[in-house]
């Protein structure tokens, strides 16, 4: 099923707190944290896109296609969702569903996909998140192209801007991850973030 399914990374937003500029173009390790992702994510999916508002050019060397928002004023992960669905079922129809990711998480799970395809299944399920040590993270999540219009509603006529609202709307599952040797969903949001990504990397490098 994963060649059915289109991976998206949310790059839509403005990334003040890490001081502005396009947090999946920060340095990890010596490479972009978009790299870091996609090397993660790419095997898991049969293609990936960037979900990100301005000048696409900026992610040229990345080869991806670009989504922007449909909605303005950086509506947040919501709108990158509705993006993401929208791209898939105009420009690859076959897509059943997508997964999204953000783009400052560089330590994704490898069975990220399969484990979410393997949640949604159990509980029969519409959709499916995941959580780590018992948190939900609602942004990484499964998607079916079949809710694309119940969602282009809630965000073009209701303003709606919160994910687990809409979420709690449908049938949705949960696939809970271990947070060791690393939260596989820790975010990169501030300087200080990213620095402590840094060590947690070379940490891993240490082990591995």
């Amino acid at each position: 099923m994963a060649r059915n399914i289109l991976g998206v990374v949310l790059a839509g937003g403005l990334a003040r707190r890490m001081g502005g500029g396009d947090k999946g173009l920060k340095q990890l390790g010596g490479r972009p944290l978009l790299e870091l992702i996609l090397q993660r994510l790419r095997p898991q999916v049969g293609a990936i896109i960037l979900n990100a508002n301005g000048d696409p050019a900026r992610f040229a060397p990345f080869g991806l296609a670009v989504a922007a928002d449909a909605v303005p004023d950086f509506a947040g992960p919501l709108a990158g969702v509705l993006a993401g669905l929208a791209w898939a079922r105009q420009h690859r129809p076959q897509t059943t569903h997508i997964v999204t990711v953000p783009s400052d998480g560089p330590f994704l799970p490898l069975d990220l996909v399969a484990r979410l395809e393997a949640a949604c299944d159990a509980a029969q399920a519409e959709l499916a998140c995941v959580a780590s040590a018992g948190r939900p993270n609602p942004v990484v999540g499964l998607w079916p192209l079949a809710l694309h219009d119940d969602l282009h509603r809630a965000v073009t006529e209701e303003g709606l801007r919160k994910v687990d609202i809409w979420t709690a709307r449908h049938a949705l599952a949960v696939a809970d991850f271990a947070v060791l040797p690393v939260d596989p969903f820790f975010n990169a949001n501030t300087p200080e973030e990213l620095a402590e990504a840094e060590a947690l990397l070379k940490q891993q490098g240490r082990q591995g």
